[in-house]
């Protein structure tokens, strides 16, 4: 074991008075700080429990209705008769796919657009031609074209 002297047990006590001294003074004020500090994170926290409290309160009552509204909604659906798609004919259809296609255009109307009946070119748009097939007009139904007559 350690033996001290009379001169190094004084040292050491002194170093402790010294420290209890210098931690005396440095948190001499700091007993209203923390006081301060933890009353207002108190007050915080029961403001923001109040708010989440009457905010729940609203977020509970938009579920209730979202969810009453969505049983309307499928009343309504299950009430309501099919709507049935209505008849195209077939050269309807085939305009729409045209349109569906974009500029694409199905020359030979076989359903099936090969890289021959690409995209009408600048040309064929300037012309007026997109790339349909022209029947002509027949107006007294004999077959013949009446705008060539």
């Amino acid at each position: 074991m350690l033996s001290f002297t009379t001169d190094q047990w004084v040292i050491i006590g002194l170093v402790f008075v010294l420290g209890l001294l210098c931690g005396g003074f440095l948190f001499s004020g700091g007993g209203r700080k923390w006081k301060a500090r933890y009353t207002t994170e108190v007050d915080r926290r029961r403001e923001l429990e109040a708010t989440h409290s009457t905010a729940e309160k609203d977020w509970r009552e938009q579920d209730s209705l979202r969810a009453a509204a969505l049983k309307d909604r499928e009343r309504v659906a299950a009430a309501a008769p099919v709507a049935v798609a209505p008849v195209v004919s077939d050269a309807e259809e085939r305009r729409l796919a045209d349109r569906r296609e974009g500029d694409r255009r199905d020359l030979n109307h076989d359903g099936v657009i090969t890289p021959d009946e690409g995209k009408p070119g600048l040309v064929d748009r300037l012309m007026g031609r997109d790339g349909t097939v022209d029947r002509g007009v027949d107006r007294d139904g004999d077959g013949v074209d009446d705008r060539r007559e």
